[in-house]
């Protein structure tokens, strides 16, 4: 026993002295190896120290961002680089569909942490009651016109959109619209985010955090994504989303921001600094790049398609679904707290839809924002990420409530969702005519169809209605609301800002169509050439009235070649204006930064054209060799391109369609050639009726001519006479056309140009603040189903037509349509007729074809 202890203390004790020089050779090695990372640790304490020291304004735009070398770098968050936000991103979220969270997570621990609320917003409707007027008859466009001409009574019938809805969007839930087409989805969304088409009747209240619409810009407070993607095709999708948030700007980032990072100075906590350089790079307006828009890239699996141009009819570019990914990141780039989304799943496949609910799931639950989104079919595990149900049908709302509530709501009015039936799907079907049967429950009852009214009067007494009731009695109380929850600035950035945005982009697309720059200059060209060989001067002399006549003319087609140059600008400016409408309801930009670079960019395009012209034809066609007279033509017809470039473009705002526009503006050249002074001259227009001569003073083109004729025709060529006159000949052959002779008039002609000028920008610019876009000519509600409306009175579609198609679709089988033809006519005897009965077994019989199966092979 003693040797055996004496043996174990002494093995014990080598372990011992083995295990401490092992450990001290370990240690030895790790800080070794440690060494280093200690001094960048340092390196980098020293670096935040010295960056605490700044003044807060200069703090906020610096960072200390890990380089790909190692070590850490102070940096100027304005000047990060591409690179530089791809390595930040990289490090914050490597899998958007693993990592979105723990990143949201950080950025709500910093602010939790130093006590900052964030605003939040909750948003009550009341007693809404939506309303349109809509035409009853199948020909309402025509009878339409009639009746404004007067020749026909009106037939307008009030058709109720919304119907006494009531209920309330909560902050940090996610709330998904439900409802068959044609239900009221879409006008509900636009009336909760303020954006109503002005021509409904509406009633009721809209409320965020208790205050009316018109106390704060709705617009910019809450983001509407609509179903329709509309883009500047010629813009790549990072393009596109920067232009977005460069706009938008970064709303109270910036405050929270300053406020936090004076929270942790006095509380002597560092943050995170890729969380710190990330907050900061977010929080900063101006910027062209913004990592905001690669972050939202990435979370919406757009990485792949960033440099890709988005597309159009006549341009290749990305998929339907990148597009409508686009569209929703075009508004979630902004700093809007309440999200209001309509049929976002349009075009996507269900594991994109389910993806992008889940970032925003995340986006809602941890910094507590507001979503309501709009989906037709959504997939049951999309269905599962949101919180609350708001089911709409024929107006009304049937349910609003907690998720997990719905299905007993149903079960109470009798109905069962099916076990391997989509809960989504049968919400919808419950509350249709032709699919409700199927799911009723209670069979020792017999089935009678239930009416949307009657399940929203049923849901007032459901305890999820009650509830709902009680808070809706309970006002929100002003006082309780964040100062930074609801936006009263009507743009999200400085004019000169949103300017410089606009320029921006205007010379991008400039760029991206260059070769209808190019080919115009090409134009120009070639028709100059033709100009040379025709009036050349080697065969035109200056010995009569008809030779002046001549040069006239060939002065007049050089004017005519310029303006008409100047014709491409309605295409263009037509092409744009779905987007410009979109984003100047949603407060992107006033009407006036978007006209100026339009205007303003086009000048030197403008000097270049009218350069190819005047210095190709001018010697060679012969006119006066005077250098001075060089140049005023070429000034005259500059001004005279500028003008015909803004008479196109307030055409195209005005007209807003490219078959009007192209109409008007035939027409608008056809007055300006005829009352121009030389197709027809003074005198003549004149002698037609004493007051056309006011279409000869208000007509540009006449300005410009004038200066012209006067500048050539009183020049030293054309001062020697004619033979049988005594003045010059450049004033014999003016008066020949009624021209002006007085050399004064070239500077009143070049006055009357610029007046021109900015008196059609002027105008342009107030067209597109003021007109919207051609809608359609208005609800039509055919003759049919008014009488169905009449006969029955369950809204629109409430007659009894069955067919064919729709029993075997529903697998219905033919006893079971008798078995519902029969209840509907005892439930409502007085109102169906026997020729309705007659119709159904017409319809149910239909009529056999020949059908012959064949098989479709394909190999290789």
């Amino acid at each position: 026993m003693e040797g055996g202890n004496i043996y174990e203390a002494s093995s014990s004790l080598r372990r011992s002295i083995g295990s401490g020089s092992s450990s001290i050779r370990r240690n030895n090695g790790i800080e070794v190896f440690s060494r280093s990372s200690r001094d960048e640790d340092d390196e980098e304490a020293l670096k935040w120290a010295a960056l605490e020291k700044l003044p807060t304004v200069a703090r906020l735009r610096k960072g200390i961002l890990a380089s790909s070398q190692g070590g850490a770098n102070e940096i100027d968050v304005l000047d990060i680089g591409w690179q530089e936000r791809k390595a930040l991103l990289e490090r914050l979220i490597k899998v958007a569909e693993e990592d979105n969270d723990k990143f949201l997570f950080k950025l709500k621990n910093r602010i939790d942490r130093v006590g900052i609320d964030l605003p939040t917003i909750e948003v009550r409707f009341q007693r809404l009651n939506i309303e349109a007027q809509a035409y009853v008859g199948s020909d309402a466009l025509p009878t339409s016109c009639l009746i404004e001409m007067g020749l026909l009574s009106s037939r307008k019938k009030k058709l109720t959109i919304l119907k006494d809805v009531s209920g309330i969007i909560k902050p940090g839930r996610m709330t998904l619209l439900l409802g068959p087409p044609s239900s009221g989805k879409t006008t509900l969304l636009l009336a909760l985010a303020g954006k109503l088409d002005t021509a409904l009747k509406c009633s009721g209240t809209v409320t965020y955090n208790g205050h009316e619409m018109n106390e704060f810009v709705p617009q910019r407070t809450a983001a509407y994504i609509s179903q329709h993607d509309l883009h500047i095709g010629e813009m790549t999708v990072r393009e596109t989303l920067a232009f977005s948030a460069r706009c938008q700007g970064v709303g109270d980032r910036y405050d929270m921001l300053a406020e936090l990072s004076r929270r942790e100075k006095q509380a002597n906590i560092k943050p995170d600094p890729d969380i710190d350089v990330f907050m900061k790079a977010a929080a900063t307006e101006g910027q062209e790049a913004n990592v905001i828009t690669d972050y939202i890239l990435k979370v919406l699996g757009l990485e792949i398609c960033a440099d890709t141009m988005v597309g159009d009819e006549m341009l290749r570019g990305i998929s339907g679904g990148q597009k409508k990914r686009v569209t929703i990141g075009e508004m979630l780039v902004g700093p809007a707290r309440a999200l209001f989304m309509d049929e976002i799943s349009t075009g996507l496949d269900s594991s994109t839809t389910f993806q992008i609910v889940n970032s925003l799931k995340q986006t809602v639950h941890i910094l507590n924002g507001t979503a309501v989104i709009s989906l037709l079919q959504p997939a049951p595990e999309t269905y599962d990420l949101f919180d609350d149900i708001i089911l709409i049908s024929d107006g009304r709302i049937v349910y609003q409530g907690p998720r997990e509530h719905v299905l007993s709501f149903f079960e109470s009015m009798g109905f069962k969702c099916p076990e391997r039936k989509g809960i989504a799907d049968f919400l919808q079907e419950v509350t249709s005519r032709k699919d409700q049967m199927q799911y009723w429950a209670r069979r020792d009852q017999p089935y009678r169809f239930v009416t949307t009214d009657e399940f929203a009067e049923a849901f007032q007494s459901f305890h999820v209605g009650l509830q709902l009731e009680d808070e809706l009695r309970t006002p929100f109380e002003k006082t309780e609301s964040h100062p930074a929850a609801l936006t009263t600035k009507k743009y999200g950035v400085g004019k000169w800002e949103l300017l410089k945005a606009c320029i921006s982009r205007e010379f991008l697309l400039m760029k991206r169509n260059s070769f209808v720059y190019i080919f115009k200059f090409i134009q120009l060209t070639f028709m100059a050439i033709v100009t040379m060989t025709l009036f050349l001067r080697t065969e035109m002399n200056r010995d009569s009235i008809a030779e002046g006549g001549i040069y006239m003319g060939a002065i007049f087609f050089g004017l005519i070649m310029v303006m008409f140059n100047g014709m491409s600008e309605l295409s263009m400016t037509i092409a744009k204006l779905p987007v410009f409408y979109k984003q100047r309801d949603m407060l992107f930009f006033p009407a006036w930064a978007y006209a100026l670079p339009s205007w303003i960019l086009k000048i030197p395009i403008t000097f270049v054209e009218v350069a190819l012209w005047v210095f190709l034809t001018y010697y060679v066609i012969g006119f006066d060799p005077n250098v001075q007279r060089l140049f005023r033509q070429y000034f005259a017809l500059v001004l005279a391109n500028q003008m015909a470039s803004g008479l196109f473009r307030f055409i195209a705002a005005t007209a807003r369609n490219m078959i009007v526009a192209n109409t008007v503006g035939s027409f608008a050249l056809l007055v300006l050639f005829a009352l121009s002074g030389f197709v027809l001259s003074r005198g003549m227009i004149n002698d037609i009726k004493s007051w056309w001569i006011w279409g000869y003073w208000i007509s540009p083109m006449m300005y410009g001519l004038t200066a012209l004729m006067v500048n050539e025709f009183r020049g030293n060529q054309w001062s020697h006479s004619l033979s049988g006159s005594t003045e010059a000949a450049g004033i014999d052959v003016l008066k020949s056309r009624d021209f002006f002779q007085e050399p004064k008039w070239y500077w009143i002609g070049v006055g009357g140009l610029i007046g021109f000028i900015i008196l059609f920008n002027i105008f342009f610019t107030v067209a597109l603040t003021y007109l919207n876009p051609f809608g359609s000519s208005g609800a039509v509600i055919s003759e049919q189903t008014e009488s169905h409306e009449q006969t029955d009175g369950v809204g629109v579609g409430g007659s009894i037509q069955l067919t064919n198609n729709e029993s075997s679709s529903n697998n219905v089988t033919s006893s079971a349509i008798e078995e519902e033809v029969q209840r509907s006519i005892s439930s409502k005897s007085s109102s169906v007729t026997e020729a309705t009965i007659r119709t159904i077994s017409i319809k149910k019989k239909g009529m056999v074809l020949p059908f012959e199966p064949h098989s479709i092979t394909f190999d290789n």
